[in-house]
């Protein structure tokens, strides 16, 4: 059988991974996002622009569908998602809202919402060596400004819809999601991909500033994890919110060291503490989700950076040598 879904943000990160992820389950799929996808082409079926702050919008992208993977966000790394509670709530929330109703009146046989580990409480987050954050801790609730709210927020949207209407809903966690095709520079990149691009600009025996003292705690998933786990929980009838990310706790320090490695580069260290860090630890803890679906993330911390490292540092050098030909072009010119 040949699903009809529909996976918004796919001009995204996640999105863009998922759209290949289910074409090659045999999906037929519609893309939608406010922009195309800057790495690489995507290969949904059909791709359509759309704003999906706006209720006609959410009912034109879950039309004729099945299935929808509601990825569509309004984020990026710490220091975005602190400096714009405000524009982040709005937005997300006028998205999350709409495509529910839109769902619901198009009939839509199963939602999956995208939520985060920015959901939990800020007060079980006060150590680095944080215990692993079960998913019913997430009340009582104090989930980090703006973005926490808002998701925790459409997690509650998901169960009233679900109560009240029989939707088919879905609930991830995600827990920093890294790989290869995402944001790595411009302020919405996450730890992962900054620190492989700061490192992939320097020398050997070069200095990289790093945000806090390093010694915050995460743990974290590959993409390619993520998507096969979205899949496998859509799929699945488990429809209270599930954590998907990995529970190997590692410093940011340590996540330098680790790159470091992969470079084969002895990279110093500077430490700026007035940027913005986060919570001082979280980590997932995966109980649920190895009974729930079977299985959990198996990339390792190692093999999936490799991968995000070589593939950024290709990226950087690729523009850089563009930028040679250009000046080299005046020149002659």
């Amino acid at each position: 059988m040949c699903y009809r879904a529909v996976v918004t943000g796919a001009g995204g990160f996640i999105g863009h991974h998922l759209v290949k992820y289910l074409k090659g389950k045999g999906y037929w799929i519609r893309g939608v996002d406010i922009k195309k996808p800057e790495f690489g082409r995507t290969m949904a079926d059909e791709f359509i622009l759309l704003d999906l702050r706006d209720r006609d919008n959410c009912l034109k992208a879950t039309d004729n569908v099945e299935e929808v993977y509601q990825l569509a966000a309004d984020m990026g790394g710490i220091g975005f998602i602190t400096a714009y509670h405000a524009r982040i709530a709005r937005n997300n929330t006028l998205i999350n809202l709409h495509m529910l109703e839109a769902a619901r009146i198009n009939d839509v046989a199963r939602f999956l919402y995208s939520s985060s580990a920015c959901v939990y409480p800020q007060y079980l987050q006060h150590s680095a060596d944080v215990v692993a954050l079960k998913e019913e801790k997430a009340y009582p609730a104090d989930p980090e400004k703006g973005y926490g709210w808002e998701k925790l927020y459409a997690e509650e949207l998901c169960k009233y819809y679900r109560e009240e209407y029989r939707l088919e809903t879905r609930i991830v966690r995600f827990h920093n999601v890294y790989g290869s095709l995402g944001s790595y520079e411009g302020g919405r990149e996450k730890a992962p991909a900054a620190l492989c691009r700061k490192i992939a600009l320097v020398q050997d025996g070069d200095t990289i500033e790093v945000w806090g003292d390093g010694e915050q705690t995460r743990s974290f998933m590959y993409v390619d994890d993520c998507v096969e786990g979205i899949h496998r929980l859509m799929q699945s009838d488990f429809a209270d919110p599930l954590n998907l990310g990995t529970d190997r706790l590692v410093t940011i320090n340590e996540l330098v060291q680790i790159i470091s490695e992969i470079a084969t580069k002895r990279i110093l260290t500077r430490h700026d503490l007035s940027k913005p860090q986060g919570v001082r630890g979280r980590n997932s803890d995966n109980s649920r989700l190895r009974k729930v679906l079977d299985w959990e993330p198996s990339v390792s911390l190692e093999e999936g950076l490799s991968h995000t490292y070589h593939w950024i540092e290709s990226e950087l050098e690729e523009r850089m040598n563009g930028r040679l030909v250009l000046e080299l072009e005046e020149i002659v010119g």
